[in-house]
């Protein structure tokens, strides 16, 4: 489970090869949600709503970074790269 980032206590992360439609993963204390990269949309599971907002602001910010990481956990031997966290 490579990680994207980590900010807030807010860890981001992205499976290689996963399911459509292209998303990643955030896990907060007990909370775990997957999180629709083009819409920002939760597609499963729960985050607080503070947290949410935060994964929310940072995936729009990063929306490039992250289909790029999309495309490449796709791959063979994938190298998914780290994006800058919230500060």
């Amino acid at each position: 489970m490579p990680e994207l980032a980590r900010f807030y206590g807010i860890i981001l992360y992205m499976f290689a090869k996963d399911h459509p439609p292209p998303h990643f993963n955030a896990k907060y204390n007990e909370h775990k949600a997957m999180i629709d990269i083009k819409s920002g949309e939760l597609i499963t599971g729960h985050l607080p709503r503070r947290a949410l907002r935060l994964v929310q602001d940072w995936a729009e910010i990063n929306q490039a970074a992250l289909l790029l990481n999309w495309n490449e956990a796709q791959k063979d031997n994938p190298q998914i790269k780290k994006i800058k966290p919230l500060e």
